[in-house]
């Protein structure tokens, strides 16, 4: 990196023609927002119920007398001891996070396939506080495309990120959204997946702000657990 080195006055220029660039997709962002706080709702017709450290919870609990619930479906798979360093950078976010949107009316849960003593495990290692749940005996990750059978992957039936064929992993990661009723009827109300879990990143806002930006030499191509550093 080579870069420009100039006088404070023209330095200034450039700033604030860059300003208004970013003024700009200001609005445009909070406009996006806006669009997806409209859209249209489903409700829930099956009752989810999961393991956790402390037994059965259904997904109706896990909003904790809150109108919304976020979830992040982290990966995990059966019969696999891997801990994927996406998910885990994602993780990383959320103790700090949740602290602030508690207050605002937003629970969190992340849903695991593994069982919740694999989850557990993971947990102690890392040192996350968050509720964390298995979903090892119910269809909650099939039902939300973040994972795929043997034959819908093989038939090319496995849509991930509303179009993208997965052939080979048998689970991906994504963020969904919860709401209920004052009835108690629960509703799916927005997913997203892949970059679009990059708005729980912090960090990388942070690193977006630098001359280096992420610094990646391919996406991610640092990012580690926090233990492996």
């Amino acid at each position: 990196m080579t870069p420009s080195i100039v006088s404070r006055e023209e330095w200034l220029d450039a700033r604030k023609s860059l300003l208004a660039r970013e003024r700009a997709m200001t609005h445009e962002l909070d406009a996006l927002r806006a669009q997806r706080r409209q859209l249209p709702w489903v409700r829930l017709d099956k009752t989810y119920i999961f393991d956790g450290p402390n037994g059965e919870r259904s997904l109706g609990d896990l909003f904790e007398g809150r109108s919304q619930l976020a979830v992040y479906h982290f990966m995990l798979t059966p019969g696999s001891d891997h801990i994927c360093s996406g998910c885990s950078f994602i993780a990383d976010h959320i103790d700090a996070a949740r602290q602030h949107f508690e207050q605002a009316d937003l629970s969190f849960a992340a849903i695991s396939r593994v069982p919740v003593e694999q989850i557990q495990a993971v947990k102690r290692r890392l040192g996350w506080t968050f509720p964390w749940l298995s979903s090892a005996r119910n269809s909650f990750n099939f039902d939300f495309a973040v994972s795929f059978t043997p034959e819908d992957r093989e038939a090319g039936r496995a849509i991930y990120n509303y179009g993208t064929v997965i052939r080979n992993s048998p689970d991906m990661f994504g963020t969904s959204i919860f709401a209920k009723d004052e009835s108690g009827d629960i509703f799916h109300t927005y997913s997203t997946y892949h970059r679009g879990n990059e708005l729980q990143i912090g960090a990388f806002n942070w690193l977006d702000l630098t001359p280096k930006g992420r610094n990646e030499t391919d996406t991610m191509s640092w990012v580690r657990l926090h233990d492996e550093y």
